[in-house]
């Protein structure tokens, strides 16, 4: 199983198979607007338009599964745009962790696990991508997203 297998749906209803970025190393962040750690959409989007020319995609998933994401996955995606500037693709609100999370998520997890297991703990745990849809690391909810650079400086050498 690769990355690219797996089906995705944008906030819009638009489904899509993630092989539609082959070749480009990913960002993929589950994501809540309520969340005390939603300030880093900033930082998110920073790093987006810092290595977007280069191929970098940020790609975020929503869940309510810590019961601080709006109701809607329209109005969630809405609310990243207009209070933090966010113009990297949103998806659907969906569970990440259980029977039933999303298939991305239950593959991420088995790929990188956390520090204690592979259950995503909180809202705004990052997995980086390669740009060959191999799994290169897992950063916790509270990592800041800038730290991630050099990481992305490495995969653009």
């Amino acid at each position: 199983m690769s990355i690219y297998n797996f089906e995705v749906t944008l906030e819009n209803g638009e489904s899509y198979r993630l092989e539609r970025y082959q070749g480009h190393p990913l960002l993929i962040v589950n994501t809540a607007t309520k969340c005390g750690l939603a300030p880093q959409f900033k930082k998110l989007e920073q790093l987006y338009q810092t290595y977007q020319d280069k191929g970098l995609v940020v790609l975020g998933f929503p869940s309510n599964q810590f019961h601080q994401e709006l109701a809607d996955s329209h109005e969630a995606a809405v609310a990243c745009q207009t209070t933090y500037g966010v113009t990297f693709p949103m998806h659907q609100i969906n569970d990440v962790n259980g029977s039933k999370a999303l298939p991305l998520f239950k593959y991420l997890t088995t790929q990188e696990s956390g520090i204690v297991n592979k259950a995503i703990k909180w809202n705004f745990t990052k997995f980086l991508i390669d740009k060959h849809g191999e799994v290169i690391k897992r950063y916790a909810p509270t990592t800041d997203p800038l730290k991630i650079a050099p990481a992305l400086d490495q995969l653009f050498q």
